[in-house]
């Protein structure tokens, strides 16, 4: 799967909106309708889930962002806060690495970074992404990593916690664990990345796990 994250230079989003966009694009597309059994995504979005799931973020700005916006995909846009740019990432269904679109192939994949700034603005969301707080890797990565979470919360959650979620928009509220909580572990979701690109070997990067509603009974007591 393909995502590409809008890049401002002269007002760039920050890193922890980057991975929260990536994440919801992730997750808007595979729920979308085309995305489903008997949509036109749905035998490409299967062999993906079935095979190898991988996620390979670009970047894009100017012209470049516009000119992916008429390739299939989900766009998803998030405010930016404390002075930054918004975050936009859009994510397309997956395909082989090539021959890609001209649109995409010329995207730039590595060295994408954003600045590290402050924490998530969605304090209420649904669900939380962990990231492990001993990783040293590039936002693209961070971006990727976050996406792949996301979507195993999604495959995982009871069907009520998914409907709430997805009146929401998806959101989710990306935080660097402490050493402390990533030591206790016990989240539903953990991703382990293969270390093909950045890391060296094996590494679990990311984890998940999200509010239980409360009944009025519950809430009563």
């Amino acid at each position: 799967m393909q995502l590409v994250v809008m890049r401002d230079r002269h007002h760039p989003a920050r890193q922890v909106d980057v991975c929260e966009a990536a994440a919801r694009a992730v997750v808007a597309l595979l729920d979308d309708p085309r995305s489903a059994e008997g949509g036109p995504w749905f035998p490409a979005v299967q062999h993906w889930n079935d095979h190898r799931i991988r996620k390979l973020v670009r970047r894009a700005d100017g012209k470049r962002w516009t000119d992916v916006q008429e390739l299939d995909g989900v766009t998803v846009e998030q405010d930016g806060v404390d002075g930054f740019g918004p975050a936009a990432v859009r994510a397309f269904p997956p395909a082989p690495v090539q021959p890609l679109p001209k649109a995409l192939d010329k995207l730039q994949v590595s060295g994408t970074h954003f600045p590290d700034e402050g924490v998530s603005a969605n304090g209420d969301a649904v669900v939380t992404i962990e990231i492990n707080p001993s990783l040293e890797i590039t936002s693209g990565k961070a971006a990727a990593q976050c996406g792949h979470a996301a979507q195993l919360a999604r495959q995982t959650m009871p069907a009520t916690i998914l409907e709430g979620w997805r009146s929401d928009g998806f959101r989710v509220r990306v935080v660097t664990a402490t050493e402390q909580d990533w030591n206790a572990g016990g989240r539903p979701v953990s991703i382990t990345d293969a270390g093909f690109t950045e890391l060296d070997g094996p590494t679990e990067t990311t984890r998940a796990y999200w509010r239980v509603r409360q009944s009025p009974d519950d809430t009563r007591r």
